[in-house]
């Protein structure tokens, strides 16, 4: 699972995550992560492998990792200093009409551990976000994707509004873990397909026609640690989520 290059010189690289990944090294994880990848492959022997932020297992797309020590001290200076531009896009339940921020602090939920929640006394957090596309799962998609259910179920579906989706394009402010997710979940807009955030019985519907989380880091705007040129990248859409808006119509 070698990510692609979309740049690199002396003193950075931008790579393309695929979904499954995991980023950083640890106790728990069993699998070969992107650090173990960037020490071994690219011979990156700083801490993390170089690596400046992270991106969740199954979220896909542009990453950034510094070369030299120099290079990494820099770029996490500009993550710190709110230099560093990012923009994701997550296909979301429901209709959203206008543009808006969602600003609240995030901590870890105390009733789960591996979850974070919007909390008062957790970390500043804002989130900018703007709708891309309204989408739909129509009635005919909707048989073909659940077959199996019956005229009750199916109505249960139209009356919660299953079938209605917004492309969103999100604008991060703040870099806490899980972000976007918790951010869109707590505006009643949670990411289809995510397990931790969208609820289990709305997870279990979205895993038939989208195999992960709809979330993908698409661009990236920095200064260059070395010139101080303004650099911007993207990572084109992967397949499996193209397939997945395919599946919906506008």
């Amino acid at each position: 699972m070698v990510p692609k290059i979309i740049y690199q010189d002396d003193y950075l690289l931008v790579l393309d995550k695929p979904p499954g990944l995991v980023v950083d090294t640890a106790e728990t994880v069993k699998q070969e992560t992107l650090e173990d990848i960037l020490k071994r492959d690219f011979n990156i022997q700083i801490v993390r492998g170089g690596i400046v932020h992270r991106l969740d297992k199954d979220t896909s797309g542009i990453i950034l990792v510094a070369k030299t020590e120099k290079a990494l001290e820099n770029l996490q200076a500009q993550f710190k200093e709110r230099i560093t531009k990012k923009e994701y896009l997550a296909l979301v339940h429901g209709l959203v009409t206008e543009s808006g921020v969602v600003e609240g602090s995030i901590g870890r939920n105390p009733g789960n551990r591996e979850k974070f929640i919007v909390l008062e006394e957790g970390k500043e957090a804002v989130t900018e976000y703007e709708p891309v596309e309204r989408l739909q799962l129509t009635g005919e998609r909707l048989q073909e994707i659940f077959p199996d259910f019956n005229k009750i179920q199916m109505r249960k579906l139209e009356k919660q509004r299953y079938g209605e989706f917004t492309l969103l394009r999100c604008k991060p402010k703040t870099g806490r873990t899980h972000q976007i997710r918790v951010h869109l979940k707590y505006i009643n807009h949670p990411i289809v397909a995510d397990e931790k955030y969208a609820g289990r019985k709305t997870y279990r519907l979205d895993k038939r026609w989208c195999p992960r989380m709809f979330l993908h880091a698409q661009k990236i705007g920095f200064e260059h640690p070395a010139t101080g040129e303004w650099m911007e990248l993207e990572s084109s859409l992967p397949e499996d989520l193209k397939k997945v808006l395919n599946v919906l119509s506008s």
